[in-house]
């Protein structure tokens, strides 16, 4: 897995932070996920490959998440793209996504198949035989939903050498790396420990933005590899936040804490703030491995 940040500011773009947008790298497959303003330059920019986005997730209905869906989506048509497109979006938006579509006189040749996110629990909405998506419910103005990814666990590794010791035979090597032992021809067992090693422990990426402090959001986020939380304001304007639907750094890391994650990243920052290394340091005075989000670069997960 390998993230790469595109947009890292809130509702106010700056000179120096563009809207939010990630692009996640999972096995050489490309997921996008939210579509501010200008997402399709800092692809280019960052020389993030068009062709191979086939899922977009957005997280709610606000302008710095979605103003950039329409010029990627017309560009994608402009390059002749045939294969179909999944968006994964709140309910309410697919009426008025086709509409904007229609009023830009944007008419692509690919389908584009729209998955509503609705309701306030945990629900799978991608699986495939490398991953799983998860999408839940976060605490805004609007419905607004968070994503977690989670890579499925790949089959053990047999070791070549035991093939050969052991004279296994090619009909035999499915089943020892789905963990099973391995019967000689005169009744002995080799344990599949023995012969395996286990694989890469999967990994996890989790998104939320954006959203309010709220108890129950910890555990969604179960002790994921990275968080990417957002941390709108500081402590000097904490009671915006719960005003506005939003977060502060102090409590993206109080959330980072109780989940026990690995690694938080912050971002969707205030204009106010010019220089986002005060949220980095108030969070980490909570949780120390927190990092900012810092655009065009690329996090190893």
């Amino acid at each position: 897995m390998k993230l790469t940040i595109l947009g890292s500011s809130s509702a106010l773009p700056t000179s120096a932070r563009n809207p939010s947008a990630h692009v996640l790298n999972v096995h050489e497959r490309l997921f996008l996920i939210d579509c501010g303003e200008g997402t399709q330059m800092q692809m280019r920019r960052f020389r993030i490959r068009f062709g191979k986005i086939n899922h977009i997730f957005i997280s709610h209905i606000h302008g710095d998440h979605v103003f950039g869906l329409y010029g990627l989506i017309s560009t994608f048509s402009l390059m002749g793209r045939q294969i179909p497109l999944h968006i994964y979006a709140p309910a309410n938006y697919e009426k008025m996504f086709i509409s904007h579509l229609n009023d830009f006189d944007i008419y692509p040749e690919f389908d584009i198949v729209f998955q509503p996110l609705e309701g306030k629990k945990i629900q799978t909405v991608l699986e495939d035989k490398h991953l799983t998506v998860k999408a839940f419910p976060l605490r805004h103005r609007i419905p607004s939903f968070g994503f977690l990814f989670r890579e499925k666990e790949e089959l053990r590794k047999i070791v070549r050498e035991m093939i050969v010791k052991h004279n296994i035979p090619v009909s035999k090597i499915p089943g020892i790396k789905k963990g099973e032992d391995f019967v000689k021809d005169d009744g002995t067992v080799i344990r599949n420990e023995d012969l395996t090693i286990p694989p890469p422990k999967p990994r996890t990426y989790a998104y939320c933005s954006d959203t309010s402090y709220f108890s129950r959001l910890p555990s969604y986020l179960k002790e994921v590899d990275v968080l990417y939380h957002e941390a709108t304001f500081g402590d000097d304007h904490a009671g915006l936040a719960p005003v506005t639907g939003h977060s502060t750094a102090s409590e993206a890391a109080r959330v980072a804490v109780a989940a026990g994650v690995k690694t938080l990243l912050i971002g969707h920052f205030s204009s106010r703030y010019k220089d986002a290394g005060v949220l980095l340091e108030q969070a980490r005075k909570i949780f120390p491995e927190t990092y900012i989000a810092e655009e065009g670069v690329s996090y190893n997960i």
